[in-house]
């Protein structure tokens, strides 16, 4: 069978296909173009009608490709983590506008599953100190995976701290201060028609523990961080469509200032965030 064969009847989006036939076989779309007629080999065969057999039963493609790409950097990622998405990118630019290139901060990532948040500031930001926290050791291993592989060694084994636990009970005993907390937490309410749709993503990441409206998560951060947040200190949060208001309400009322929200590029509102105020002022 040609690789042009095999785009024919394989059934997929032809994104797909392309990024299977890249990833699998070693073709680029170039490679395509100019040799349609190149054979593929049983074994190649195999491997692409199995990864094929994966799409079509629901899998992202992330997960049958094993990586993900996120402000840039190439994620391995697995079904213990969410797919990185492109919204989230909000977060991490959030963080940079708010640390100078050689700028000193420490930030914390709450919910980090495979790093993409931490992982994107720390590789942008040299001097920052980042501190992610994850309840799975299993999307730890994914993270600490990918901070071998994208990070210089002393930044991977340093300055960057990967805890488990649920929250901020994850962090050691009198914890110092964040510049920045940062937060792509469970927002999908219990009962949701999209979760249907994320049947192959973790459960406990889209609608947490405690499942709910998809607000109980963040009530939970917003009411402990004011408590580890530095003075002038920032907290950005990742929410649903239709959380934006609720969430500006929490934050006002945890005493947080400067409180707004940001839409993404598809003009959704989609991350909320506050400060919180220095003394005196």
């Amino acid at each position: 069978m040609t690789a042009a064969q095999w785009m024919a009847c394989c059934e997929l989006q032809r994104v797909e296909a392309l990024a299977l036939l890249r990833e699998v076989a070693g073709l680029s779309h170039a490679t395509l173009l100019a040799h349609p007629d190149a054979l593929l080999g049983a074994d190649v065969a195999a491997r692409l009608q199995e990864a094929a057999l994966r799409l079509h039963a629901g899998e992202p493609l992330a997960y049958v490709l094993g990586w993900r790409e996120f402000f840039g950097l190439r994620f391995a990622v697995s079904p213990a983590v969410l797919v990185p998405r492109p919204e989230t990118e909000l977060l991490v630019e959030f963080a940079l506008q708010r640390i100078a290139p050689q700028g000193r901060a420490r930030i914390l990532d709450l919910g980090t599953g495979s790093g993409a948040i931490a992982l994107a500031v720390a590789h942008e930001r040299a001097h920052a100190e980042v501190w992610a926290v994850d309840a799975s050791e299993d999307a730890l291993a994914v993270a600490a995976q990918n901070a071998r592989a994208l990070l210089p060694p002393h930044r991977a084994g340093g300055a960057l701290r990967l805890l488990a636990g649920d929250w901020f009970a994850a962090l050691p005993p009198h914890p110092p201060r964040f510049d920045i907390i940062l937060s792509n937490p469970p927002y999908v309410a219990k009962g949701d028609v999209h979760l249907e749709m994320l049947q192959h993503e973790p459960q406990l990441a889209l609608v947490g523990a405690a499942g709910g409206d998809g607000l109980a998560d963040i009530r939970r951060i917003v009411a402990a961080a004011p408590a580890h947040l530095a003075e002038g200190g920032w907290l950005a949060m990742e929410h649903g469509y239709d959380q934006a208001q609720a969430v500006r309400a929490m934050l006002c009322a945890a005493g947080l200032t400067a409180v707004g929200t940001q839409p993404d590029l598809a003009g959704i509102p989609r991350m909320t965030f506050g400060q919180r105020p220095v003394e005196g002022r």
